[in-house]
């Protein structure tokens, strides 16, 4: 099976989960994309050590499954940690890198590289959360469908890139870091992104959500989504090519590890969660 069919048939399987979460709320959603996190940061920490560099891989872990918990606490009105609270880790990692490997053991890289997982998966990850109770999330249908938007389009993007990459992909995008991806595959990605998400917006967020937006708007959402989603598909295939890896584990058998599932989904939560707040406009 081609990565692209990996990735569209663990989607049919962790769409209609993600949502079905996503509709209940509460603390078990959170849980899920924290355990989710935590998963990411231990293999992006196992890319790491691959490539030569030791993070703080448990403080790492640890820190990736909180991230999403604390925002939803925040949401639900319970606590929101400060900032200060945020720097003391920052601080903590440093101490623990003071004891634990001293000049020697690179605590500069270890300390960075250990930052940079938790912001890199349970960081990015938290905006499944944050989606889930935007401000525009006035009741479960809406949070829901905010939720599952830009999971179909990167469902679709994937679709797309496989379909006209193998009909009509012949020049690659960029063969040095993922030599199976065409530029006619990321068009048709692109394209069938634009198309669903116009469809989504008049007949699920118009009807269902009071929400919408203009069709240019959406137009643009679906291209933005989609360019973010595959942008970050090549970024963790660079890391796994400085690491020397082809998945990043074997988590999944056939499939690879979490952290090949769901590197578009870091980068289109986020993206999508600020391109709402922007694009995004309730109706009657």
């Amino acid at each position: 099976m081609s990565e692209l069919g990996k990735r569209i048939a663990f989607a049919v399987v962790a769409v209609p989960v993600v949502v079905g979460l996503a509709w209940s709320g509460g603390m078990a959603f959170a849980v899920l994309v924290a355990a989710a996190g935590a998963i990411a940061a231990w293999e992006f920490y196992g890319l790491a050590v691959c490539a030569g560099i030791a993070p703080l891989r448990g403080h790492g872990v640890v820190l990736s499954a909180i991230v999403p918990l604390a925002v939803f606490v925040r949401y639900d009105g319970a606590w929101a940690p400060p900032v200060s609270v945020l720097m003391l880790v920052v601080l903590e990692l440093l101490v623990v890198a003071l004891w634990s490997r001293g000049p020697a053991g690179k605590p500069m890289e270890a300390v960075g590289i250990t930052i940079l997982g938790v912001l890199y998966t349970g960081g990015m990850l938290a905006f499944g959360v944050a989606l889930r109770h935007h401000r525009f999330a006035i009741d479960a249908v809406a949070g829901t469908l905010l939720v599952a938007l830009p999971l179909v389009l990167t469902w679709g993007t994937d679709t797309g890139a496989m379909l006209f990459g193998r009909a009509w992909g012949k020049t690659k995008l960029m063969p040095s870091v993922s030599p199976g991806k065409t530029i006619a595959g990321a068009w048709g990605g692109a394209v069938v992104s634009i198309v669903v998400a116009m469809f989504a917006v008049r007949f699920a967020l118009h009807p269902y959500a009071k929400l919408t937006m203009a069709p240019a708007a959406a137009a643009a959402f679906g291209l933005v989504v989609s360019a973010a989603g595959q942008l970050g598909d090549l970024v963790e295939s660079m890391m796994k090519r400085q690491a020397g890896m082809k998945d990043s584990s074997a988590l999944i058998p056939g499939h690879g590890g979490a952290l090949d599932r769901i590197d578009s989904l870091l980068f289109t939560l986020p993206v999508a969660y600020v391109l709402y707040g922007v694009l995004l406009t309730p109706t009657p």
